[in-house]
């Protein structure tokens, strides 16, 4: 894993980055919680995504959103923010010319992010959102979600009800040709406090049937 600084829209973005060694690896990018409540690319989901991704044989970027750490500029409230992770999805395809799959991840406020990505990036192959806040924010853009993907989140969360995702999810699953794998930790609150050996997990058994899908049979 080797630091690396990328020309961001305001000024330099912090990123750690690992290179795979086969051609044409995949690649990911992994969006970290709200800034302004001590969210960083440190943050052990976010970083235990990243190792996850990194196992699973990805090319990996995390970052630090502007503000942060050494990245330069100050929050902006998500439009900012997903402006940097546009230029940091640049960076990483400028490194990787023909990946075999690209997608993104986040968790909380990232995973807000990481879903307009999707938005504006029709390259994305690809999603994990961690305990979306669908509680907070407005993710009615999401019409239609572009790409299948899985979306986790906790039985006890105190910050995000339940209720709110499941919401969510279901209005995702709901269109056509779309599958969204919802699942619930049952005793994982918002931090994912001891939970993050089974959260990831999850991550590892999504990935691995994402990236190799069992052949069609034909009928007959």
């Amino acid at each position: 894993m080797s630091e690396v600084l990328i020309a961001g829209p305001v000024g330099r973005i912090e990123a750690r980055y690992h290179q795979a060694k086969v051609r044409n690896a995949p690649l990911a990018i992994i969006l970290h919680p709200h800034p302004e409540h001590g969210g960083t690319m440190n943050n052990k989901i976010t970083y235990a995504l990243f190792r996850a991704f990194v196992d699973q044989g990805f090319s990996t970027l995390r970052f630090n959103f502007r503000g942060v750490g050494r990245s330069e500029g100050k929050f902006d409230h998500g439009d900012g923010e997903l402006s940097d992770a546009a230029a940091c999805l640049d960076w990483l395809q400028v490194q990787n010319s023909e990946p075999r799959q690209c997608w993104v991840a986040g968790f909380s406020f990232g995973a807000w992010i990481c879903m307009q990505l999707l938005m504006r990036r029709p390259e994305l192959d690809g999603f994990i959102a961690i305990a979306p806040p669908a509680n907070m924010y407005d993710f009615t853009f999401l019409a239609p979600c572009p790409v299948s993907g899985m979306i986790l989140h906790g039985g006890k969360d105190e910050i995000v009800p339940k209720d709110s995702v499941m919401k969510l999810a279901a209005k995702l699953s709901a269109q056509r040709g779309l599958h969204i794998d919802y699942r619930v930790i049952s005793e994982a609150d918002h931090f994912f406090a001891n939970e993050v050996p089974e959260l990831i997990t999850h991550v590892h058994e999504y990935l691995t049937t994402a990236l190799n899908p069992m052949p069609k049979v034909a009928n007959g």
